[in-house]
């Protein structure tokens, strides 16, 4: 069984699927010993670590180098953030989807919004889902399968009737070939189990405090569940707040 099939399956099992967010060998690695089905790149967390802010600000070989690092490091299905795609056009951006599958990467995801003068806005999803069925269409032709997983930003950018502009867009995704969908932000119960009976893709949401737990996930049909980018900020925080205490107590007890 191919990488990628294997990752698809992971999406149709009864348990979510708990993707581990990653952004060094390091993270893959604790997730790995965890025994976690799978792992995924953190965009926010790379960049961070690279010194960077989010949104394509890294150049995209950056990206390549720590994939290809994590990628030779552990076994797990990977699936790499690739934000609005790195390039302009369907050509530009299935190139560099091709490449990452050749590094034996699973799957991506792919951002339907765009940043503009430091702010984030929804690109017109017409030539977005455009774009979508173009890029399938040619990975299709060059016999490459890897899994894509759309990223809407309705909820995270909180726009107003959030169900209905999601719906009308996951519609439009689903038409273009996409194999999964994401929708970080989203927490209440109700409107989660309302997208998942909208949808016939699988779900993937991410971790935010409001968040259903695990189970009650599992019950309203979720199929995928991010970390994001919380735990790389939640390690680095404990970095600070211990440093902060052996520096205090001019001691380093309270690491051991």
């Amino acid at each position: 069984m191919t990488t990628y099939l294997k990752f698809k399956e992971l999406h149709n099992q009864t348990q979510p699927l708990i993707i581990g967010n990653v952004w060094n060998v390091q993270s893959a690695k604790i997730y790995e010993k965890l025994n976690f089905q799978a792992i995924g790149t953190s965009s926010a967390a790379i960049a961070h670590s690279l010194g960077y802010e989010d949104g394509e600000q890294m150049p995209f070989s950056d990206v390549l180098f720590i994939v290809e690092r994590i990628k030779k490091s552990v076994t797990l299905p990977l699936s790499v953030d690739i934000e609005f795609g790195y390039g302009k056009t369907a050509t530009e951006i299935t190139d560099n989807i091709i490449t990452l599958e050749k590094l034996g990467i699973a799957g991506i995801n792919i951002e339907d919004s765009f940043i503009e003068n430091n702010e984030r806005k929804l690109k017109d999803c017409v030539p977005f889902s455009r774009l979508l069925k173009e890029v399938k269409t040619i990975l299709t032709q060059q016999g490459i399968s890897i899994f894509i997983n759309v990223r809407c930003d309705s909820f995270l950018l909180n726009v107003p009737n959030t169900l209905q502009v999601t719906n009308e867009r996951l519609k439009m995704y689903e038409q273009a070939g996409s194999d999964g969908i994401f929708l970080p932000c989203i927490t209440k119960e109700s409107d989660i189990a309302t997208i998942v009976l909208q949808t016939k893709l699988p779900l993937n949401v991410m971790c935010m405090p409001e968040l259903p737990n695990f189970e009650t996930l599992q019950k309203i049909g979720v199929k995928r569940i991010s970390m994001g980018n919380f735990l790389n900020s939640y390690a680095y925080t404990a970095l600070e707040n211990m440093t902060t205490k052996n520096l205090t107590e001019q001691s380093f007890k309270a690491l051991f």
